[in-house]
């Protein structure tokens, strides 16, 4: 049983536009300005130094401190996943102040805390990845990734499908975090 209606053609899925493969496909438009702008968005500005000059809700900066603030990962790999940047453009963990580190594991902590209120996670992957060669995306800003993991988020979509599915949108996200962060 085809689903074709009687007499007319089926049509192979190989003649179709583009080369069937063993991906799925989730579309996500919002992120072609960032691939559209390639790697010369973050020459131009680093994002890390322009989120604090922006609102709280266009920056997606859910905490702020003295020396380093805390904001939603825009690509993040699960819903909550945060990250804790001094305010400062530094590159490296080891460039940091000894306050700016004191203020990085305490901002750290806290956001471990709000996201097992908000979110009910698990457990947590943390980590900098410092430098392009490491895996960082934006190497020249040190940055620390808080990323919520839950017993049941190791499901069939990522391993048989490949495909990551994010059941709230960034901005309902910024919201609960920031909500529950306890006033400085």
């Amino acid at each position: 049983m085809s689903g074709a209606p009687a007499g007319e053609p089926v049509e192979d899925a190989a003649a179709l536009a583009g080369v069937p493969d063993s991906f799925q496909r989730l579309w996500t438009p919002h992120r072609m300005a960032y691939i559209q702008a390639g790697p010369q968005v973050l020459r131009d500005e680093c994002p890390f130094c322009a989120a604090p000059r922006k609102s709280d809700a266009d920056g997606l900066i859910v905490a702020r401190g003295e020396t380093a603030y805390v904001l939603l990962n825009l690509f993040p790999y699960n819903s909550g996943h945060l990250l804790v940047c001094p305010y400062r453009h530094i590159a490296t963990y080891d460039q940091a102040t000894p306050e700016e580190v004191a203020e990085i594991g305490e901002l750290t902590q806290q956001g471990m805390r709000v996201l097992r209120q908000v979110s009910r996670c698990d457990g947590f992957n943390l980590g900098m990845n410092q430098g392009a060669v490491a895996g960082a995306g934006v190497d020249e800003h040190l940055h620390q990734h808080i990323v919520p993991r839950w017993a049941s988020d190791a499901n069939f979509f990522p391993i048989i499908a490949r495909t990551k599915a994010l059941p709230q949108l960034l901005g309902e996200v910024r919201e609960a975090v920031s909500a529950a962060w306890p006033a400085r």
